[in-house]
């Protein structure tokens, strides 16, 4: 049997000045970056975890900006083509935990000292996504303040209304309602409205009268849905691995995060149910 040979199916062989794979997705700095500060074997899998959550984050936040923009001129199909990809991504993300929690934490304690203070509690792009989403507290800014171009980029998104509140104007209009304006809270999480639950409540009542409307509530509870399911096993990998010690960055650690499980994103879409 003779050895296959690319060139004669047509593959291209030279790069010399041709743009290849590695220069197109910059692949030197990506695959450089993992910069141990300790010869521990597992340090690789931390960092390479973490590096590609936060790729991973890149696009939901390239969607979540990019679908906030289209419900808001209308586009719902579009709209909802993207948030789909975004509970997908945060299925994906979900998927990681089960690398991460192949370490044992014996193995976690040979590298943990060299982390110092950093910690996942400072992601921005993390902050960004629940700012985006409606999670928004200006306090959780401050970690950001020795960036100032990150800390002006989190301060401007609490100028803009969230996911949700864009949602809502779509809701009101499409229902004829008015909500109460107190809702609009740029820099403070959402809290639940019952005017918001009831229109909420005829939407899913008559569910074919209001489709478009339906379908958007869907794909934002199938969000959240994957969202929720990132944080409990965030939670149950730290438990894992650390126990109850506290965060590198300073946070009360599993507390902390447990904490993080009671908050809803979209409160009346998940109360409004019992109402059925």
């Amino acid at each position: 049997m003779s050895v296959y040979d690319p060139a004669s199916d047509g593959a291209k062989m030279s790069f010399a000045k041709d743009m290849s794979y590695i220069d197109y997705l910059s692949l030197d700095p990506i695959l450089g970056a993992q910069n141990r500060q300790s010869d521990a074997h597992d340090e690789m899998l931390f960092i390479i975890q973490h590096q590609t959550s936060e790729l991973w984050m890149r696009l939901a936040l390239h969607e979540l900006s990019t679908a906030r923009e289209m419900l808001a001129k209308g586009a719902f199909p579009p709209a909802f083509k993207m948030l789909t990809r975004v509970a997908r991504i945060f299925d994906q993300l979900n998927n990681a935990w089960d690398v991460l929690r192949t370490m044992t934490p014996s193995e976690y304690t040979e590298f943990r000292e060299t982390l110092g203070s950093s910690s996942g509690f400072q992601s921005h792009q993390y902050r960004l996504i629940e700012f985006i989403l409606g999670n928004r507290n200006r306090a959780m800014m401050k970690v950001h303040e020795h960036r100032p171009e990150l800390h002006h980029m989190l301060g401007q998104e609490l100028e803009t209304k969230s996911l949700y509140h864009v949602t809502l104007d779509i809701l009101a209009h499409e229902l004829d309602v008015i909500f109460d304006p107190a809702i609009y809270r740029l820099d403070a999480p959402h809290k639940a409205d019952d005017a918001v639950m009831a229109a909420w409540t005829m939407v899913y009542r008559d569910p074919s009268s209001h489709w478009s409307l339906y379908e958007l509530a869907e794909k934002l509870v199938d969000l959240e849905d994957y969202f929720r399911r990132w944080r409990f096993n965030h939670v149950t990998t730290v438990e894992r691995i650390i126990g109850f010690k506290r965060g590198t960055g300073g946070t009360s650690g599993v507390t902390y995060l447990r904490k993080m499980l009671e908050v809803e994103l979209f409160p009346e879409l998940w109360n409004m149910r019992g109402n059925l």
